[in-house]
């Protein structure tokens, strides 16, 4: 078993709302120096940027996961994982054909960069990503496990997109694995909060936008990084194991 110290929800600069200085050298650079060696791009309904961070780590001993952050129908974020390219780009191909066809306003929302491995700029993507997909979160959750992924309902704690404060509660019939708090609670607090998610696993997201959101809180015993391991760990199965370190050690 080795040992993951994880953030798995982190943005690039193809997210509206991340600084233009969330490049794949920076991201990569930020997460030794932290002493992260697994991370997760999870950019708005968006994958284009994920092949660049993975280029950029090559040799780095940091491990960069596929996901999106997908805002469904509901107004609700999830990140949704995966091993492959392929399977997120799977993933993008079904998004696409549900995201309304609005222009982005750089203006207004952000500006939206696809960049290189070294962070060189290639293109803007024109569509605006800060807009809801056309999809269920059930519906999510069934398609993102057909394609062998992951999905968690992300920083559950928040008014704004969160599951809790969206539909008022954790749908008793959504087979989800865990949950993720924001960096402004802790889980104990959280399990106060909001009772129906204390029996889930919680993770603890920076949700990085800016290279000082780093936490790496999530730490995993896990044979290799995969979100197979990952879902034994936050089972507590098979000798793998989850638990988040407060201190970041």
């Amino acid at each position: 078993m080795k040992t993951y110290r994880a953030e798995l929800h982190v943005h690039t600069a193809l997210s509206p709302c991340a600084e233009v200085e969330m490049i794949p050298p920076l991201i990569v650079q930020e997460a030794q120096e932290r002493g992260i060696n697994l991370i997760a791009i999870t950019d708005h309904n968006a994958t284009a940027n994920i092949a660049a961070v993975q280029k950029a780590a090559v040799g780095s001993g940091l491990v960069v996961l596929p996901g999106m952050e997908l805002q469904t129908r509901e107004e609700v974020h999830v990140l949704c994982l995966f091993d492959s390219l392929e399977q997120v780009n799977q993933w993008q191909h079904i998004i696409d054909e549900l995201l309304p066809s609005i222009e982005n306003q750089p203006d207004h929302f952000g500006e939206q960069f696809v960049v290189d491995e070294t962070g060189d700029f290639i293109r803007r993507e024109p569509r605006l990503l800060l807009t809801s997909a056309n999809i269920s979160i059930d519906d999510a959750l069934a398609r993102v496990t057909d394609l062998g992924g992951l999905l968690i309902p992300a920083h559950i704690d928040r008014r704004a997109f969160g599951l809790i404060a969206v539909l008022g509660f954790v749908p008793f019939d959504l087979q989800l694995e865990a949950l993720e708090i924001s960096r402004n609670i802790t889980p104990a607090e959280a399990k106060r909060k909001f009772p129906q998610s204390a029996g889930y696993p919680m993770l603890q997201g920076g949700d990085a936008h800016r290279l000082e959101e780093f936490m790496g809180l999530n730490q995993f015993e896990l044979s290799t990084p995969s979100i197979a391991e990952i879902r034994l760990a936050l089972r507590q199965q098979e000798g793998r194991s989850f638990r988040l370190n407060p201190v970041g050690l």
